[in-house]
């Protein structure tokens, strides 16, 4: 998950209480032609662009690259067909950290000064996908060099954890880095479909995705 150091854009209070018979405003839905994943792989481009910029810690990995791997099933949040954030939903049941199943979020990254509510979005999704899968836990890790309290992530992870997320201290990652590990709950939202329609497809293994490169 890359951090964001901009403050939160408008409330999601509000869009909550759409109608139903209106259309959703956001749409998280998988990636499936060529087109989608070049235009995801570019958004990662561009995001580690800023991230460097700013002095934040970008992964060794060529994450642009793991979009566009056949075996991937990568997912996308879409405004007004407006690509914001993607990532790599997979099921995971040991990661080398916590207990217990989880939907785990690989590769996560957001447009460029994109603003928090984003990152709120794909919290509320994650959760509620996470419930309808029967697993218990969403987790996901954000690249941290150093002590997480001194980190240059450290603002990020503090509003990730006014969003719901725990930390769950730091470790080697999914990708052989240093990370900040995170951990949310599964909860059913019932009326989240008003805010975020879901077209994602059930995830493949995180162990099985450890063959993209």
């Amino acid at each position: 998950m890359s951090p964001s150091l901009d403050s939160p854009g408008t409330e999601l209070s509000s869009l909550l209480q759409r109608p139903p018979e209106t259309p959703a405003v956001y749409e998280m839905r998988s990636l499936h032609t060529d087109a989608e994943r070049d235009e995801a792989a570019a958004l990662v481009q561009d995001r580690q662009r800023w991230l460097t910029m700013r002095g934040l810690p970008v992964s060794r990995t060529d994450m642009s690259a793991l979009y566009r791997a056949p075996q991937a099933r990568p997912a996308g949040l879409f405004e007004d067909g407006l690509l914001l954030a993607c990532m790599i939903p997979q099921y995971a049941h040991g990661l080398g950290w916590g207990e217990g199943p989880c939907l785990f979020l690989s590769c996560v990254h957001t447009m460029p000064d994109c603003p928090d509510d984003t990152v709120r979005l794909i919290t509320l999704w994650a959760s509620d996908f996470a419930a309808r899968l029967a697993v218990p836990l969403v987790r996901a890790e954000a690249l941290a060099r150093r002590p997480l309290n001194v980190d240059p992530i450290a603002p990020f992870l503090r509003r990730l954890t006014d969003m719901g997320w725990q930390e769950r201290g730091s470790g080697i990652g999914q990708r052989d880095e240093q990370v900040a590990r995170l951990e949310l709950t599964a909860e059913n939202r019932p009326g989240l479909s008003a805010l975020i329609s879901c077209r994602v497809h059930e995830p493949q293994s995180a162990a099985d995705s450890r063959t993209v490169s």
